[in-house]
């Protein structure tokens, strides 16, 4: 009888091997012979599960973007009670890829970025992403605003304006602690005060979220985190 084939959990496994490959050289070094050769797979699976390079780099990015927003819904699901405000913070904290463990992540994603300026797939493939999260940042800066607002604050906030500022501004942390720029540090504190701000702005009120580390790790001024983020 013929061997059952996980077919899903292969192309799987190949993506991881083109992120570690794509961490160690840089996408150009990334070959379909070499992929097969890290994901321990013949040339013939890696073939069967992608026709071109280009197919398997699209699907190896699409598993990046998944394994980031599975940290979302974990992070999420661990406090349920939280606020839309709250909920933003954990977000844009995840999605900025800031943390020690996350920094290999963090050089695939932008090997993935700046590919996509020459590759028309993989920037549909990336603007279908910042579409998704757009979206979600919309919808929670206009649920925590909303929570907020007096009877006077209505109509404060441009959701849609401050979701695109929001996650460029967790794009560009990205870059700079990735050079060295900023300490992680510095740049969870620019995401704690960029949020303060947006607060503020929205209702003329005492910020609701708050950007950090995980529960456990140093906050920028050293305190733990725990029981900082306001819901």
């Amino acid at each position: 009888m013929p061997r059952q084939v996980d077919h899903a959990g292969r192309r799987r496994l190949i993506a991881e091997a083109v992120c570690r490959l794509a961490d160690e050289r840089g996408l150009e070094g990334v070959t379909l012979r070499d992929v097969a050769a890290r994901a321990q797979v013949s040339m013939g699976a890696v073939q069967r599960c992608f026709r071109t390079k280009e197919e398997m780099l699209v699907f190896a990015l699409g598993h990046i973007g998944e394994q980031v927003m599975d940290r979302v819904q974990a992070r999420l699901v661990r406090s349920p009670a939280q606020s839309a405000g709250t909920a933003l913070g954990h977000a844009v904290t995840e999605i900025s890829l800031l943390r020690e463990e996350h920094r290999a992540e963090a050089r695939v994603w932008l090997a993935f970025v700046a590919q996509a300026a020459v590759s028309e797939v993989l920037a549909g493939t990336l603007k279908a992403n910042y579409a998704t999260l757009h979206e979600a940042f919309t919808r929670l800066i206009a649920e925590a605003a909303e929570a907020g607002e007096d009877a006077d604050g209505a109509g404060r906030l441009d959701a849609r304006r401050e979701a695109r500022t929001l996650l460029a501004l967790a794009d560009g942390l990205t870059t700079h602690v990735l050079i060295g720029h900023l300490t992680p540090e510095e740049a969870y504190d620019v995401l704690h005060a960029h949020l303060a701000g947006l607060w503020e702005r929205s209702a003329g009120s005492t910020p609701r979220a708050e950007a950090g580390p995980p529960p456990a790790g140093p906050a920028p001024d050293g305190t733990s985190t725990r029981g900082r983020t306001r819901g």
